[in-house]
Parts: C-alpha cells; structure tokens; sequence
C-alpha cells in the first residue's frame, strides 16, 4: 500500500481504540515508541482511549499502572470488557444475583457499579479472566451452568501476552466449561463483539468512522473494527504474526510493526 493511501484510511480517525497487552505495552514493559505515538495523537489534534478485553483487573488498577508508565492524564481512560458485561448485566438481570468467577479486583469494581454478586441462589453466571481460579469454584459454576442458569463471558481471549510467552485467558477457560457441560456462553461482550463497541461510542461520543481499533489480535481486536465499522488496525508487537495474517479470514485495514509505525502517517 503508497503512503498516501495508508494516510486517506488514518485522516478521518480523530480516536484510537488502544488494545492493552501486547499493543501499548508488554506485561510492565513499555513497547518501544507508545508514548511517542500519544505525543503525535496530541500533536496532529487526535486522541485515544484505552480498550481492554483483560478483565483479570479493575479498571482503577490499569489507571494506575498508565501513570506509572507515564502515561498522560488526558489518555488514562480505561474502557473493559467488564465495563460491558457490568452494563449488559444491570440491564438484563436489574436484581439478580451474579455468580463470579474473577479476581477480588474485579469483584470489587463490579459491587462499585450496582452488581448484586452472591454465591448462594443466584440468577446468572458472569464469567471473567480469574487468574484466582479455584478449582471448587470452577465445578460451581458448571454445576450452574449445567443446570441452565443465563451465562455471560466478558471476552473471548485465549491466551494473554505476557513478557515470557502467553498464559490462559477466559477463552480458553470458556473452552474447559463447554467440555464439561456442553455450553457456551450465552453472550460475550467484549472484543470482537458488539456490548464493548457500545460502550466506546458511549464513552468517546464518536461516530463509528472516527474511531479505529489498534490491537495485536486479529480474532478480537482487528474484528471488532471490521465487523463493526471502525477501522480495524493489526500491530505486530504482541500476539498476532504475519504468518497468522496470511491464514486469517479477518483482514485489517492496515498493519503496523508497532503503535509508532504510525506516526509518520498522522
């Protein structure tokens, strides 16, 4: 692709949906360039918000770490999948009961926006990335699950980048459960699906040709923008290789080394 074509597909796209792990940065290691990219958004009039499948942590708890990384205050707003499925929940089940399987962080923010989590009697299964798992929960949840209950998954991922390779994600534990009980979840809401590009537009207040998503995963991040009418943006900085690109029925709109690859095109 010319440059000129590759700065037509950018010109019209005044925010940047930024993936987390693997496309800003990689465990607690900044990826070379990131925050040169925020400078050239701010410089060139544009903006970014970070948008993040990983719901093992709060969202409070990636704030935090942005600012540690050095991270401006204007670009630490942190939209979750569990922000999503937190939305889709309070709506769906008003007074339910949410069984959880996530971290006492996650837990935390959850009870914050008015979700009612209980162990005993509950309505539904919320499924998120627990890296607490215990296996006697686990067996709960497909007991529950089992047994009909409404199940909801906050993202799809099947593994997560971390600085020495990948570990299990909720995708994979979404795989476990359907073995064992036939099921998959109900809804997902985070990328590539629809609940987290809702509560982007929400957020930013852009229309769908303004936004562009910038992630390492073709299967979430690049999907949630082709199949929704953003621009989708592959960096090869994290999950996804070319070779994954050449055998992948999602097709991005553009494909960059890493976030800083861009700059010359803003």
């Amino acid at each position: 692709m010319y440059d000129a074509e590759i700065r037509e597909k950018l010109q019209p796209v005044r925010c940047f949906l930024l993936d987390m792990d693997g496309t800003f940065y990689l465990g607690d290691q900044l990826i070379d360039g990131s925050l040169d990219f925020l400078e050239a958004l701010r410089r060139t009039g544009r903006t970014a918000r970070f948008l993040t499948n990983n719901s093992s942590r709060s969202a409070s708890a990636y704030v935090r770490k942005l600012e540690r990384m050095g991270v401006p205050e204007e670009y630490r707003d942190v939209i979750s999948s569990a922000h999503a499925a937190a939305h889709y929940c309070l709506r769906r089940f008003p007074e339910g009961r949410c069984f959880l399987m996530g971290n006492p962080d996650l837990r935390g923010e959850l009870e914050a926006m008015g979700l009612n989590i209980q162990d005993q009697n509950p309505d539904y299964v919320l499924l998120g990335f627990d890296t607490t798992l215990r296996y006697d929960r686990l067996c709960t949840a497909c007991d529950l699950i089992r047994d009909g209950l409404p199940y909801i998954a906050t993202h799809p991922d099947i593994n997560c980048p971390t600085e020495t390779g990948f570990i299990p994600d909720a995708g994979s534990f979404m795989a476990l459960i359907e073995a064992s009980t036939g099921r998959r979840p109900d809804i997902i809401l985070g990328k590539p699906y629809a609940g987290i590009v809702d509560e982007a537009l929400e957020r930013t207040g852009f229309g769908k040709k303004e936004l562009a998503m910038v992630g390492d995963r073709l299967y979430t991040d690049v999907a949630t923008g082709v199949n929704h009418g953003l621009n989708g943006i592959l960096v090869l900085s994290g999950e996804a290789t070319l070779a994954d690109l050449e055998t992948s029925d999602v097709k991005p709109d553009l494909v960059f080394g890493r976030l800083s690859d861009m700059i010359p095109y803003l």
